[in-house]
């Protein structure tokens, strides 16, 4: 039996036409337009930083890929409502990903995400809208970066 697939919302490089995609996110199965509520800062280094809300974190990632594909598919859809607080809808893609021991451990070196030490991003999974529909998903949270950057609602800017 294969693993599950692992869907990863990107909202910066990593979106299609951008920087990233072609080298990281080419193997994706499917790319959907999709949202997510979060703060999203860019950061003078040219890319983005996204800080999700704190309470609407699912889980945290590990370094076992095909550990965090199972316990992303085996949620329940979570609620997609506007949390508490000043957050923004932030449009990014629904990547999935086939094959997760293959296809995240490149994307979390580039994101700087290490499991257990001090990481660029974080790997969180979060409720992530996709149509009409909420999926669990994961995500890279820069909360620390936040204060690096200027505030914006969609990233490039254009």
């Amino acid at each position: 039996m294969s693993p599950p697939p692992i869907r990863l919302f990107v909202y910066g490089t990593l979106k299609r036409g951008l920087g990233n995609h072609a080298r990281f996110c080419a193997q994706a199965t499917d790319v959907a337009p999709a949202v997510i509520w979060g703060r999203l800062y860019a950061l003078d280094v040219g890319y983005p930083a996204l800080e999700v809300p704190p309470a609407r974190i699912l889980g945290h990632g590990t370094d076992d890929p095909l550990h965090d594909a199972g316990t992303a598919a085996s949620l329940d859809p979570p609620p997609f409502t506007r949390p508490r607080g000043d957050w923004d809808l932030i449009e990014g893609e629904l990547l999935t990903l086939a094959d997760p021991a293959r296809d995240l451990p490149p994307v979390d070196r580039l994101e700087g995400f290490r499991p257990g030490r001090n990481s660029l991003y974080r790997r969180v999974l979060v409720a992530v809208g996709c149509g009409r529909a909420a999926v669990a998903a994961w995500s890279y949270d820069g909360a620390g970066l936040a204060q690096r950057g200027v505030r914006v609602t969609h990233w490039p800017d254009s």
